[in-house]
Protein backbone atom coordinates (compact mmCIF):
# COMPACT_ATOMS: atom_id res chain seq x y z
CA UNK A 1 0.00 0.00 0.00
CA UNK A 2 2.76 2.39 1.00
CA UNK A 3 4.82 1.87 -2.41
CA UNK A 4 3.39 3.56 -5.67
CA UNK A 5 1.86 1.61 -7.87
CA UNK A 6 2.71 1.70 -11.57
CA UNK A 7 0.63 -0.03 -14.22
CA UNK A 8 2.83 -0.60 -17.68
CA UNK A 9 2.90 -2.87 -20.69
CA UNK A 10 5.43 -5.63 -19.04
CA UNK A 11 2.63 -5.81 -15.89
CA UNK A 12 1.95 -9.58 -15.31
CA UNK A 13 -1.18 -10.87 -15.00
CA UNK A 14 0.21 -12.62 -11.40
CA UNK A 15 1.13 -8.85 -10.36
CA UNK A 16 -2.04 -7.00 -11.70
CA UNK A 17 -3.95 -10.00 -9.50
CA UNK A 18 -1.96 -8.64 -7.04
CA UNK A 19 -2.40 -4.95 -7.06
CA UNK A 20 -6.29 -6.18 -7.54
CA UNK A 21 -6.31 -8.03 -4.32
CA UNK A 22 -4.52 -5.34 -2.26
CA UNK A 23 -7.10 -2.72 -3.50
CA UNK A 24 -9.92 -4.94 -2.29
CA UNK A 25 -8.41 -5.74 1.02
CA UNK A 26 -7.47 -2.20 1.77
CA UNK A 27 -10.38 -0.78 0.54
CA UNK A 28 -12.39 -3.40 3.04
CA UNK A 29 -10.59 -2.60 5.86
CA UNK A 30 -11.10 1.20 5.23
CA UNK A 31 -14.52 0.64 4.93
CA UNK A 32 -15.24 -1.53 8.23
CA UNK A 33 -14.86 2.12 9.75
CA UNK A 34 -18.05 3.74 8.07
CA UNK A 35 -20.34 2.64 10.21
CA UNK A 36 -18.14 3.40 13.76
CA UNK A 37 -17.30 6.84 12.09
CA UNK A 38 -21.25 7.43 11.90
CA UNK A 39 -21.96 6.53 14.90
CA UNK A 40 -19.53 8.72 16.34
CA UNK A 41 -21.13 11.24 13.94
CA UNK A 42 -24.47 11.00 15.41
CA UNK A 43 -23.67 11.17 19.00
CA UNK A 44 -21.51 13.81 18.46
CA UNK A 45 -24.54 15.73 16.68
CA UNK A 46 -26.54 14.34 19.46
CA UNK A 47 -24.31 16.48 21.86
CA UNK A 48 -24.41 19.41 20.13
CA UNK A 49 -28.25 19.75 20.51
CA UNK A 50 -28.27 18.29 23.83
CA UNK A 51 -26.27 21.32 25.18
CA UNK A 52 -27.23 23.50 22.77
CA UNK A 53 -24.35 24.48 20.62
CA UNK A 54 -24.32 26.05 17.62
CA UNK A 55 -21.95 24.14 15.03
CA UNK A 56 -22.13 22.00 11.65
CA UNK A 57 -21.28 18.16 11.28
CA UNK A 58 -19.80 16.37 8.91
CA UNK A 59 -17.69 13.24 8.09
CA UNK A 60 -15.87 11.27 5.49
CA UNK A 61 -13.07 8.35 5.22
CA UNK A 62 -10.01 8.99 4.81
CA UNK A 63 -8.74 8.95 1.02
CA UNK A 64 -6.64 6.22 -0.23
CA UNK A 65 -4.07 8.67 -1.48
CA UNK A 66 -3.79 10.46 1.73
CA UNK A 67 -3.50 6.49 3.28
CA UNK A 68 -0.27 5.75 1.14
CA UNK A 69 1.63 9.19 1.93
CA UNK A 70 1.10 8.99 5.59
CA UNK A 71 2.14 4.78 5.07
CA UNK A 72 5.18 5.60 2.95
CA UNK A 73 6.43 8.86 5.10
CA UNK A 74 5.99 6.98 8.78
CA UNK A 75 6.52 3.56 10.54
CA UNK A 76 2.64 3.32 11.22
CA UNK A 77 1.07 0.61 10.06
CA UNK A 78 -2.38 0.76 8.11
CA UNK A 79 -4.69 -0.89 10.98
CA UNK A 80 -2.67 1.90 13.24
CA UNK A 81 -3.77 4.80 11.77
CA UNK A 82 -6.51 6.94 13.71
CA UNK A 83 -8.45 8.67 11.15
CA UNK A 84 -9.49 6.47 8.31
CA UNK A 85 -12.96 7.23 9.71
CA UNK A 86 -12.79 11.26 10.57
CA UNK A 87 -15.86 13.40 11.72
CA UNK A 88 -15.77 17.22 11.91
CA UNK A 89 -17.52 19.62 14.08
CA UNK A 90 -17.15 23.48 13.31
CA UNK A 91 -18.65 25.36 16.25
CA UNK A 92 -19.65 29.31 15.51
CA UNK A 93 -16.81 30.15 18.61
CA UNK A 94 -13.99 29.15 20.76
CA UNK A 95 -16.40 28.61 23.62
CA UNK A 96 -18.62 26.07 21.72
CA UNK A 97 -15.29 24.17 20.86
CA UNK A 98 -14.65 24.23 24.62
CA UNK A 99 -18.70 23.53 25.45
CA UNK A 100 -18.37 20.51 22.93
CA UNK A 101 -15.05 18.93 24.53
CA UNK A 102 -16.21 18.77 28.19
CA UNK A 103 -19.74 17.41 26.82
CA UNK A 104 -17.78 14.82 25.65
CA UNK A 105 -15.30 14.04 28.44
CA UNK A 106 -18.96 13.77 30.48
CA UNK A 107 -20.12 11.16 29.10
CA UNK A 108 -19.79 9.46 25.75
CA UNK A 109 -20.61 6.11 24.21
CA UNK A 110 -17.10 5.39 22.52
CA UNK A 111 -14.21 5.66 25.18
CA UNK A 112 -10.86 8.11 24.26
CA UNK A 113 -8.06 6.48 23.48
CA UNK A 114 -6.09 9.71 22.22
CA UNK A 115 -6.25 13.49 21.99
CA UNK A 116 -4.27 15.89 20.16
CA UNK A 117 -4.91 19.30 21.55
CA UNK A 118 -3.45 21.44 18.93
CA UNK A 119 -5.51 24.23 20.10
CA UNK A 120 -4.10 24.63 23.09
CA UNK A 121 -0.66 23.49 21.69
CA UNK A 122 -1.21 24.41 17.71
CA UNK A 123 1.30 23.58 15.07
CA UNK A 124 4.22 25.26 14.66
CA UNK A 125 2.57 26.06 10.92
CA UNK A 126 -0.15 27.59 12.44
CA UNK A 127 -2.45 24.44 12.43
CA UNK A 128 -5.12 24.44 15.15
CA UNK A 129 -8.21 22.21 16.06
CA UNK A 130 -8.65 20.17 18.38
CA UNK A 131 -8.30 16.01 17.66
CA UNK A 132 -10.36 13.03 19.77
CA UNK A 133 -9.46 9.25 18.78
CA UNK A 134 -12.00 7.24 20.05
CA UNK A 135 -11.87 3.77 20.29
CA UNK A 136 -15.72 2.54 18.77
CA UNK A 137 -18.00 0.79 21.29
CA UNK A 138 -20.21 -1.62 19.88
CA UNK A 139 -23.88 -1.25 21.25
CA UNK A 140 -25.73 -4.73 20.09
CA UNK A 141 -24.62 -8.13 18.18
CA UNK A 142 -24.71 -7.37 14.59
CA UNK A 143 -21.82 -4.50 15.63
CA UNK A 144 -19.16 -6.68 17.38
CA UNK A 145 -16.83 -7.55 14.66
CA UNK A 146 -15.66 -3.28 14.23
CA UNK A 147 -15.40 -3.32 18.00
CA UNK A 148 -12.02 -1.03 18.42
CA UNK A 149 -12.20 0.71 15.46
CA UNK A 150 -10.42 3.93 15.74
CA UNK A 151 -12.12 7.19 14.57
CA UNK A 152 -10.82 10.89 15.12
CA UNK A 153 -13.16 13.88 15.58
CA UNK A 154 -11.35 17.29 14.96
CA UNK A 155 -13.73 19.84 16.58
CA UNK A 156 -12.34 23.23 15.70
CA UNK A 157 -14.13 27.23 15.40
CA UNK A 158 -15.10 28.79 11.83
CA UNK A 159 -12.22 30.88 12.23
CA UNK A 160 -9.79 28.24 12.57
CA UNK A 161 -11.85 25.75 9.50
CA UNK A 162 -11.47 29.30 7.46
CA UNK A 163 -7.56 29.07 7.82
CA UNK A 164 -7.23 25.38 6.97
CA UNK A 165 -10.01 25.58 4.41
CA UNK A 166 -7.25 28.52 2.91
CA UNK A 167 -4.36 26.46 3.16
CA UNK A 168 -5.73 23.44 1.03
CA UNK A 169 -7.42 25.60 -1.63
CA UNK A 170 -4.13 27.73 -1.89
CA UNK A 171 -2.44 23.86 -2.15
CA UNK A 172 -4.76 22.70 -4.98
CA UNK A 173 -4.54 25.55 -7.03
CA UNK A 174 -0.91 27.15 -7.08
CA UNK A 175 0.03 22.90 -7.29
CA UNK A 176 1.90 23.14 -4.20
CA UNK A 177 1.63 21.35 -0.81
CA UNK A 178 1.31 23.87 1.87
CA UNK A 179 -0.57 21.35 3.77
CA UNK A 180 2.28 19.23 4.42
CA UNK A 181 5.21 22.05 4.72
CA UNK A 182 6.05 22.18 1.26
CA UNK A 183 5.78 24.84 -1.47
CA UNK A 184 6.81 28.06 -1.58
CA UNK A 185 8.39 29.77 1.87
CA UNK A 186 6.55 33.04 1.52
CA UNK A 187 3.09 31.37 1.02
CA UNK A 188 4.18 29.44 4.36
CA UNK A 189 5.38 31.66 6.42
CA UNK A 190 1.94 34.02 5.95
CA UNK A 191 -0.18 31.32 6.59
CA UNK A 192 1.93 30.63 10.07
CA UNK A 193 1.54 34.67 10.73
CA UNK A 194 -2.40 34.17 9.88
CA UNK A 195 -2.42 31.24 12.33
CA UNK A 196 -0.99 33.11 15.42
CA UNK A 197 -2.88 36.01 14.96
CA UNK A 198 -6.12 34.24 14.56
CA UNK A 199 -5.30 32.78 17.82
CA UNK A 200 -4.39 36.01 19.34
CA UNK A 201 -8.63 36.81 18.18
CA UNK A 202 -9.39 33.82 20.34
CA UNK A 203 -7.50 34.30 22.71
CA UNK A 204 -6.01 30.93 22.79
CA UNK A 205 -1.98 29.99 22.99
CA UNK A 206 -0.06 31.34 19.95
CA UNK A 207 3.18 29.02 18.43
CA UNK A 208 5.93 29.49 20.71
CA UNK A 209 8.69 32.29 18.78
CA UNK A 210 6.11 33.70 16.79
CA UNK A 211 7.11 37.68 16.93
CA UNK A 212 4.91 40.37 18.57
CA UNK A 213 1.41 41.41 17.64
CA UNK A 214 2.99 44.61 16.07
CA UNK A 215 5.48 42.72 13.95
CA UNK A 216 3.14 39.67 12.96
CA UNK A 217 0.98 42.49 11.44
CA UNK A 218 3.51 44.37 9.88
CA UNK A 219 5.18 40.96 8.37
CA UNK A 220 1.93 39.30 7.18
CA UNK A 221 1.29 43.20 5.28
CA UNK A 222 4.88 42.79 3.72
CA UNK A 223 3.95 39.52 2.54
CA UNK A 224 0.31 40.43 1.40
CA UNK A 225 2.00 42.86 -0.87
CA UNK A 226 4.69 40.85 -2.37
CA UNK A 227 2.92 37.91 -2.97
CA UNK A 228 -0.42 39.64 -3.85
CA UNK A 229 -2.45 36.95 -1.52
CA UNK A 230 -5.75 38.35 -0.99
CA UNK A 231 -5.89 39.09 -4.99
CA UNK A 232 -4.66 35.40 -5.74
CA UNK A 233 -7.63 33.90 -3.49
CA UNK A 234 -9.91 36.04 -4.51
CA UNK A 235 -9.15 34.99 -7.31
CA UNK A 236 -9.74 31.06 -6.44
CA UNK A 237 -13.11 32.82 -5.13
CA UNK A 238 -14.03 34.11 -7.94
CA UNK A 239 -13.28 31.43 -10.28
CA UNK A 240 -16.03 29.83 -10.06
CA UNK A 241 -19.43 29.66 -11.55
CA UNK A 242 -22.47 27.34 -12.00
CA UNK A 243 -22.68 24.53 -14.22
CA UNK A 244 -26.21 23.52 -14.75
CA UNK A 245 -26.15 19.59 -15.93
CA UNK A 246 -25.33 16.53 -14.49
CA UNK A 247 -27.58 17.14 -10.94
CA UNK A 248 -28.06 14.36 -8.64
CA UNK A 249 -30.50 15.60 -6.27
CA UNK A 250 -30.97 12.53 -3.72
CA UNK A 251 -28.78 11.69 -1.19
CA UNK A 252 -26.93 12.72 1.51
CA UNK A 253 -23.40 10.83 0.69
CA UNK A 254 -21.69 12.96 -1.84
CA UNK A 255 -18.79 11.77 -3.94
CA UNK A 256 -16.71 14.85 -4.74
CA UNK A 257 -14.40 14.74 -7.88
CA UNK A 258 -12.04 17.69 -8.71
CA UNK A 259 -10.25 17.65 -11.95
CA UNK A 260 -7.51 19.04 -13.43
CA UNK A 261 -9.53 21.18 -16.04
CA UNK A 262 -10.51 22.22 -12.33
CA UNK A 263 -14.19 21.00 -12.97
CA UNK A 264 -16.00 20.02 -9.72
CA UNK A 265 -18.36 17.42 -9.66
CA UNK A 266 -20.74 15.79 -7.05
CA UNK A 267 -22.42 12.86 -6.99
CA UNK A 268 -25.06 12.39 -4.56
CA UNK A 269 -26.14 8.81 -3.05
CA UNK A 270 -28.51 7.31 -0.72
CA UNK A 271 -26.80 4.38 0.33
CA UNK A 272 -23.58 4.23 1.87
CA UNK A 273 -22.43 1.10 0.51
CA UNK A 274 -22.87 2.00 -3.25
CA UNK A 275 -21.20 5.38 -2.17
CA UNK A 276 -18.26 3.44 -0.64
CA UNK A 277 -18.13 1.00 -3.85
CA UNK A 278 -17.64 4.00 -6.02
CA UNK A 279 -15.10 6.12 -4.22
CA UNK A 280 -12.90 2.48 -4.42
CA UNK A 281 -13.64 1.95 -8.17
CA UNK A 282 -12.55 5.72 -9.12
CA UNK A 283 -9.03 5.18 -6.43
CA UNK A 284 -8.88 2.20 -8.56
CA UNK A 285 -9.27 4.01 -11.44
CA UNK A 286 -6.70 6.88 -10.63
CA UNK A 287 -4.22 4.78 -8.82
CA UNK A 288 -4.17 2.71 -12.45
CA UNK A 289 -3.51 6.10 -14.60
CA UNK A 290 -7.02 5.62 -16.23
CA UNK A 291 -8.17 8.75 -14.70
CA UNK A 292 -6.83 11.91 -12.81
CA UNK A 293 -9.26 12.81 -10.86
CA UNK A 294 -8.98 13.93 -6.58
CA UNK A 295 -11.88 12.22 -5.18
CA UNK A 296 -13.52 12.22 -1.90
CA UNK A 297 -16.13 10.65 -0.07
CA UNK A 298 -18.32 12.81 2.47
CA UNK A 299 -21.52 12.55 4.70
CA UNK A 300 -23.39 15.71 5.52
CA UNK A 301 -26.64 16.11 7.49
CA UNK A 302 -27.85 18.59 4.98
CA UNK A 303 -27.15 19.25 1.17
CA UNK A 304 -27.39 22.84 1.64
CA UNK A 305 -23.94 22.49 4.04
CA UNK A 306 -21.44 20.33 1.72
CA UNK A 307 -20.38 23.55 0.12
CA UNK A 308 -19.98 25.19 3.92
CA UNK A 309 -18.20 21.81 5.10
CA UNK A 310 -15.80 21.22 2.52
CA UNK A 311 -15.21 24.96 1.10
CA UNK A 312 -11.95 23.77 -0.02
CA UNK A 313 -12.94 21.69 -2.43
CA UNK A 314 -15.19 24.51 -4.22
CA UNK A 315 -12.57 27.26 -3.78
CA UNK A 316 -14.61 29.41 -1.42
CA UNK A 317 -12.32 30.84 1.12
CA UNK A 318 -14.13 34.02 1.66
CA UNK A 319 -13.62 34.53 5.59
CA UNK A 320 -10.01 33.66 5.32
CA UNK A 321 -10.03 36.62 2.67
CA UNK A 322 -11.71 39.10 4.37
CA UNK A 323 -9.71 38.15 7.79
CA UNK A 324 -6.71 38.85 6.31
CA UNK A 325 -7.54 42.09 4.94
CA UNK A 326 -9.01 43.20 8.34
CA UNK A 327 -5.67 42.36 9.37
CA UNK A 328 -3.69 44.45 7.07
CA UNK A 329 -6.10 47.04 7.60
CA UNK A 330 -4.75 47.12 11.35
CA UNK A 331 -8.18 45.47 12.44
CA UNK A 332 -9.15 42.11 14.67
CA UNK A 333 -10.13 39.56 12.59
CA UNK A 334 -13.70 38.34 13.06
CA UNK A 335 -14.69 35.53 15.55
CA UNK A 336 -17.98 34.23 14.55
CA UNK A 337 -20.06 34.16 17.74
CA UNK A 338 -23.83 32.86 19.21
CA UNK A 339 -26.25 35.85 18.40
CA UNK A 340 -29.09 36.24 20.33
CA UNK A 341 -32.28 34.38 19.41
CA UNK A 342 -35.00 36.15 18.36
CA UNK A 343 -38.42 35.16 17.87
CA UNK A 344 -39.43 35.16 13.99
CA UNK A 345 -42.32 33.72 11.69
CA UNK A 346 -41.42 30.45 10.39
CA UNK A 347 -40.44 31.22 6.73
CA UNK A 348 -42.08 28.45 3.53
CA UNK A 349 -40.49 25.28 3.31
CA UNK A 350 -37.66 25.37 0.15
CA UNK A 351 -36.95 22.46 -1.35
CA UNK A 352 -33.32 22.14 -1.65
CA UNK A 353 -31.22 22.28 -4.98
CA UNK A 354 -27.70 20.73 -5.55
CA UNK A 355 -27.37 23.10 -8.72
CA UNK A 356 -24.64 25.04 -5.93
CA UNK A 357 -23.05 22.24 -5.49
CA UNK A 358 -22.03 21.82 -9.26
CA UNK A 359 -19.26 24.80 -9.77
CA UNK A 360 -16.38 24.66 -12.16
CA UNK A 361 -12.86 26.85 -11.44
CA UNK A 362 -11.81 28.66 -14.88
CA UNK A 363 -8.60 29.69 -14.86
CA UNK A 364 -6.83 32.88 -14.17
CA UNK A 365 -3.37 34.76 -14.88
CA UNK A 366 -1.82 36.79 -12.77
CA UNK A 367 -0.39 40.27 -13.86
CA UNK A 368 3.01 41.10 -13.78
CA UNK A 369 3.91 44.09 -11.49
Amino acid sequence: MAQDIVFNQDMTSTDFASVIETFAVANSFRDSHVMPMRSVFYSVRHKLRQYGIRGDMAARPKRMPSIRRKLSSSTIKFDQMNDLGGCRAIMHDIRGVRTLIAAIEDSFPHPIRQRYPYIERPKADGYRSHHIVFNFNPSGAEQVAFAGRRIELQIRTRLQHSWATAVEAASLYRGEDYKHGQGDQDWLRLFELAGAEFSHVEECPIVEGMPNHDERVKELKDLNRKLRATSVLENIKNATHFAETNRHDAGKYFLIRYRKDHTVAVEGYDSIIVATQELGDAEFRIASGQDDDRVVLVEVGKISKLVQMYPNYFGDVSLFVSNLGEICEGRKPVEYSMAKPQVVASKPREVGSTTALYRRYTKWFEKKR
